[in-house]
């Protein structure tokens, strides 16, 4: 397993349980739950950097790569769209949709893993 996963599935549960904790105790969003989601966004920027840059390095994609590159594109669309909701929502349903993005990028970035190293798809 990749690293860049591993931490980004830490990062992603983190984001969703400080979400969804704070939707469950009825609270509106706050810094914490926005910036959570912001973190997964932060953390996507870098997997999308390491993952150029392992392809310079001659670390091919073994699956589809338009794959890879469409599910990274999309994946960092979720937080920033999750943001936004949450910025013009202050309701504690703002806080589910971003528990939401982080537990949809979680699958994203699991199957981002499985394109890379040419497992096929279910």
């Amino acid at each position: 397993m990749d690293p860049f996963f591993l931490v980004g599935v830490v990062m992603c549960a983190v984001s969703a349980v400080l979400c969804i904790g704070a939707g469950v105790l009825r609270r509106p969003p706050n810094d914490i739950t926005i910036l959570s989601i912001a973190a997964v966004e932060l953390f996507l920027l870098a997997y999308a950097v390491g993952a150029v840059i392992r392809q310079l390095a001659g670390e091919p994609v073994l699956g589809e790569a338009w794959e890879f590159w469409g599910y990274l594109l999309t994946a960092l669309l979720v937080p920033v769209g999750a943001f936004w909701w949450a910025i013009l929502e202050k309701t504690r349903w703002s806080n589910f949709v971003l528990g939401a993005a982080g537990l949809t990028v979680f699958v994203m970035l699991f199957r981002m893993e499985q394109i890379w190293d040419g497992v096929a798809g279910l």
